[in-house]
């Protein structure tokens, strides 16, 4: 069975590319836990190394509140 499609990627962010660790079709949003198929991923932290649906949940990790 290809659990590629059900399991997760592994990924390591670099500054405007990754490199796949361990394949799979989609990673997890850091602040929504929302899927993220790898051919629609277009935000991520090389720094934290986390990948984010969009720019305002990159942005919340970056001014969090309180």
């Amino acid at each position: 069975m290809d659990t590629t499609a059900t399991e997760p990627a592994t990924l390591h962010y670099g500054d405007g590319e990754f490199a796949v660790l361990k394949p799979g079709r989609f990673v997890r949003c850091a602040v929504t836990d929302k899927a993220i198929p790898l051919e629609a991923l277009r935000y991520w932290s090389p720094t934290r190394q986390e990948a984010y649906w969009g720019p305002g949940e990159f942005i919340s990790q970056l001014n969090p509140p309180g």
